[in-house]
Order: structure tokens, then C-alpha cells, then sequence
């Protein structure tokens, strides 16, 4: 009898594209203080009400004069006053120059500023009434920060849409806001299967029995989660039956947007997450084209997406980058977002061609080029603690030393 054909594995962008396709974006909204909104998206674009700076200021501690009133370098005038930030000085009084700091604004007929290293007090002090010597010769416009140069009024500073950093939330604050409207948090439940899974701290290592391994997956699967800003509820390890596979797929699908599994999404006789989802909803099962993965399942359980990720601890850890940080983004109404690759000298060799796109566990050297982990097997963790990025190798790629290729930083991955 003939074996069944294998369907062909699906390439990366394609499952990818499925994926993002699936999804729509939540429309839930909260208002919260923006101390609080670090990696947070956007609900609704973020207009300026004021000018900023609001108006003509110093960008040097110096003097404020009219260019007219320096013909030549050397030229000695009186400080008719001071203006230090945060008070409004008055019309300069021709002939005379303002001591002026950093951030003050303009007053009014002046017309560049110079820096105080440019200029000599040469009787008084440096308050009103002194006489300072101004060396050099002025420009209009001179150190002077325009009013609206950074944000004008009625603009747009911050999008619908876009996640919140600390620049955008340091932008939002200089506009005068102290609260935005953001994406409620995607609800994600998480869970592991697998009989062979012992939890960190109810058994010491000496005690760990045969074919016992401690659950790893939980604690980074949820620690990304929490870097995409989603609220976790942890189901812990879910054990090898039917029954109890799906008791916990029901009871998650109830309150969250996300169902998150790993392990259990192939086809052997101990894998129930397959019969479990399709008893309650409907999934698709994924072979997809890169190493390490392979598989990876995405149905709807009720009104909740389900996303299961293989159990192998790097393969959960790259299709959680490459595949499950996107469809977040996007369900909370990211566009976008994919990282962005930079080309790299390899000072490695890979001759071993697969006819998977591979994502290679390697970092930047000394030298400007890329070191490779030793060990690239999918169940070594230690090489992306060691790697600060994965080499994108195309299938049926060799890598000789020397050679460019596409490198993906971790920077950008986990941001």
C-alpha cells in the first residue's frame, strides 16, 4: 500500500500572510495616564493643540541682540536685562543685548543670540546695566529655536495605530497630554501540554524523575506576551487527555481573545490539541518551511483565536517571533511591524543546505561581522541567550565565510 502523500510545507510568507488575514482588529478602548502606557497602541490619532517650542526661544546660554546693531567684530553693549527660562522678557531696547539662558524666550526685536563664549563682559557684572564686548558677527536667526519647529499646532504628532515608546510618550508630554486613548489589552490565555513537563520549583534537579524535563516555555512565551502589552492568564501544564485538553480550551475561550499553547500541535497518538480544537471549533494545521518550527496551528475556539506553537523550546521561541508577535501587533491594530533585516558579513561557514529557510542563532563580533552558535539544534535555549539576533539563510542556502547575509536582531524581534 502507498503512504499518503504529505501536503508541501508552507513557505513563511505565506503562512504568515494566512495569519495576519485572520485577524481583525480589536476595537475595545481605555484611557489611561501616559506614565503608565510604555508599549501600548493607539487608539486614535494624537493632535497638538500648541505650538512646540510656543514660541521663539534661546537654544544657548549667551546674549540676544539685533544683528543691525553689530557691525564689526568687537563691538561693546550695554545688557539692558536678564531672561532666564521660564520668564518673558521685554522688547529689546536697540543698542543693547539681553542675557539671555537656554530655553528663554526671544524678546521681542531681537534677532539672532551669541553664545556667552563669543562674548567678554567688560565692566559690571553679568546682570542688567553691565557692558559686554561681543566678538564676531551675528547672523539672523542665530541659535534661535523657531516657534512650531518641532510640532505645529492642529498636527498630528502621534498616530492611530502606533505602538507607544518612550520618545512618543515623551512627545505626547511636551504637547500637554497626561492621558491617551489606547487598544484595551489583548486577553491571551496560555498553557503547555505534555506529561514529560515538571514546573521549576516542585522538584529539585536531584529528584527530577526519567524523561522529565522542567517547563521552560511558560516563563518566555509569557514574558514575550507581556512585552506585546498582553494581559496573561497562565493555565499552567495541561495534562496528556483528551478530556482535560478540552475542558481547558473551553473554559480559556470563555474570557480571552488568544488561546496560546506549545507543544502537543503534531500528529502522534499523545498530541491532543488537534482532535481538542476541531471538538470545539476549527484549526488549521500548518507545516511550515523553516528550521527550526515546522509546526504551527492556528483555529478559533468560540470567539477566540487559537495559536498553537511546537513544544521544543527554540522552535516555540522563533515561531513566537516570526509568526505570533505580528498577528498581536495586528490585532491591536498595528500595521506593519515586520523587523527589518540588515545585511551582514558571515565569518562562518554553513554547508549544509536545508530545504527549509533557516534562522540561524548567531551575533555580531568584534569585527563587524557574525559569529554562529555551535549548536543549532531546537532544543538548545543557551543559543538564543548567546545570539543577539538569527541569520535569515533562504532553503537550499550554503553560507561560506565572507559571504552577506540577512541578519534580524533580537533588538528588534523582543522590542
Amino acid at each position: 500500500m502507498l503512504k499518503p502523500q504529505r501536503a508541501p510545507l508552507m513557505p513563511l510568507n505565506e503562512a504568515l500572510a494566512q495569519l495576519l488575514t485572520a485577524v481583525q482588529p480589536m476595537t475595545a478602548v481605555e484611557q489611561r495616564a501616559i506614565l503608565d502606557l510604555d508599549g501600548r497602541v493607539l487608539a486614535q490619532d494624537v493632535i497638538s493643540a500648541l505650538h512646540v517650542p510656543p514660541q521663539d526661544n534661546s537654544s544657548m546660554d549667551g546674549y540676544a541682540l539685533r544683528v543691525q546693531d553689530v557691525k564689526a567684530p568687537g563691538v561693546e553693549m550695554l545688557v539692558s536685562q536678564r531672561i532666564p527660562a521660564g520668564s518673558a522678557g521685554a522688547p529689546l531696547l536697540a543698542q543693547t543685548v539681553a542675557r539671555i539662558f537656554t530655553g528663554a524666550p526671544i524678546p521681542a526685536g531681537a534677532d539672532a543670540v551669541v553664545m556667552q563664549e563669543d562674548c567678554v563682559v567688560v565692566a559690571g557684572s553679568e546682570g542688567d546695566m553691565a557692558r559686554v564686548q561681543v566678538n564676531g558677527t551675528p547672523k539672523p536667526g542665530q541659535w534661535i529655536r523657531r516657534a512650531g519647529e518641532d510640532v505645529s499646532s492642529g498636527s498630528v504628532v502621534l498616530r492611530k495605530g502606533q505602538r507607544l515608546g518612550p520618545a512618543e510618550l515623551g512627545l505626547a508630554a511636551s504637547i500637554g497630554m497626561d492621558r491617551l486613548d489606547v487598544v484595551k489589552r489583548p486577553r491571551v490565555a496560555l498553557f503547555s501540554t505534555g506529561d514529560e513537563l515538571v514546573m521549576p520549583g516542585t522538584v529539585a534537579p536531584q529528584d527530577m524523575p526519567p524523561g522529565a524535563i522542567y517547563n521552560s516555555n511558560r516563563f518566555f512565551l509569557s514574558s514575550l506576551l507581556r512585552r506585546l502589552g498582553c494581559e496573561v492568564t497562565d493555565y499552567g501544564i495541561v495534562p496528556d487527555l483528551f478530556d482535560a485538553t478540552v475542558q481547558a480550551l473551553r473554559e480559556a475561550s470563555t474570557e480571552h481573545n488568544v488561546i496560546l499553547t506549545s507543544g502537543g500541535v503534531s500528529v502522534g497518538e499523545e498530541d491532543h490539541i488537534k482532535p481538542a480544537v476541531q471538538s470545539l471549533g476549527s484549526l488549521d494545521l500548518w507545516q511550515i518551511a523553516i528550521k527550526p518550527g515546522k509546526p504551527f496551528a492556528h483555529g478559533k475556539v468560540g470567539d477566540a483565536h487559537f495559536i498553537g506553537l511546537p513544544g521544543n523550546p527554540v522552535s516555540s521561541f522563533v515561531t513566537f517571533l516570526l509568526l505570533v508577535r505580528p498577528f498581536l501587533l495586528r490585532l491591536q491594530g498595528v500595521e506593519g511591524g515586520a523587523p527589518v533585516g540588515v545585511s551582514v558579513r558571515a565569518d562562518f561557514d554553513w554547508p549544509r543546505a536545508d530545504k527549509r529557510q533557516e534562522f540561524l542563532r548567531a551575533r555580531r563580533n568584534a569585527n563587524g561581522g557574525l559569529d554562529l552558535f555551535p549548536n543549532q539544534s531546537s532544543g538548545v535555549l543557551t543559543s538564543v541567550v548567546w545570539g543577539d539576533g538569527l541569520v535569515d539563510n533562504p532553503s537550499g542556502q550554503t553560507i561560506r565565510r565572507g559571504d552577506t547575509v540577512r541578519f534580524i536582531p533580537f533588538a528588534e524581534l523582543l522590542a
